[in-house]
């Protein structure tokens, strides 16, 4: 039975790191589609949202039959937990994926105020923080988590710029506030994906350690 239970937890493993590569992808290429204006990207970033949604059903399926049927002690019961936790943020960083893309159909026909550049500075550095957060659940790896959750602060800090500059712009150029408005939207999903990705390395911890830790200050 503990073959079979260990089979199982492996199999939750590779189940996220399956999720969660999609939905690294899914980042990538909302941003790709709006920079490009690329719309068959920004269709195939939303039909694929359907994929990630059943890896979700799928996995809280699997978590909830290994409880009923093995009963799992202490250890294992976190391992189950977190896996449900995990799950949950990569959802949320997929369906923020859509949302992006939906922006950029959006705007597909308009000419953009500014050259794009620091939208996708941001959605580079999310994307790593994604990897290295996987890298980090991988590994069992808290100091790795807690490395990642640091990188937040340059993404705070990119944030905090591209808004500032928008709404300097909105001064001169009030009528494109609803693009200007579209692409403070996008930063702050990006922003948004980044807080996932925090709480995902605060579950690895949580998972290694047996400590609760809140790191999105």
């Amino acid at each position: 039975m503990r073959k079979a239970f260990d089979a199982s937890l492996q199999e939750l493993h590779n189940d996220i790191l399956r999720m969660g590569s999609l939905s690294e992808e899914q980042i990538y290429n909302c941003v790709e589609a709006l920079v490009k204006k690329d719309i068959n990207l920004a269709d195939d970033v939303i039909k694929k949202d359907d994929i990630v949604d059943d890896m979700d059903k799928e996995i809280e399926d699997k978590c909830v039959r290994l409880i009923a049927m093995q009963q799992p002690i202490a250890t294992d019961l976190r391992t189950i937990f977190i896996t449900l936790k995990i799950v949950t943020d990569l959802e949320r960083i997929a369906d923020y994926a859509v949302d992006i893309a939906k922006v950029a159909k959006r705007l597909k026909n308009e000419n953009y105020i500014k050259d794009l550049i620091d939208i996708p500075k941001m959605a580079e550095i999310v994307k790593k923080m994604i990897k290295e957060s996987l890298d980090a659940y991988v590994e069992e790896n808290a100091d790795k988590a807690y490395k990642v959750c640091k990188i937040d602060d340059s993404v705070d800090a990119l944030y905090k710029n591209v808004v500032k500059d928008f709404l300097l712009i909105m001064d001169d150029k009030k009528e494109n506030m609803n693009q200007i408005a579209q692409f403070l939207f996008v930063c702050k999903y990006l922003e948004r994906v980044a807080d996932h990705t925090t709480n995902i390395c605060e579950s690895v911890i949580y998972l290694v350690t047996g400590e609760k830790v809140d790191l999105n200050e």
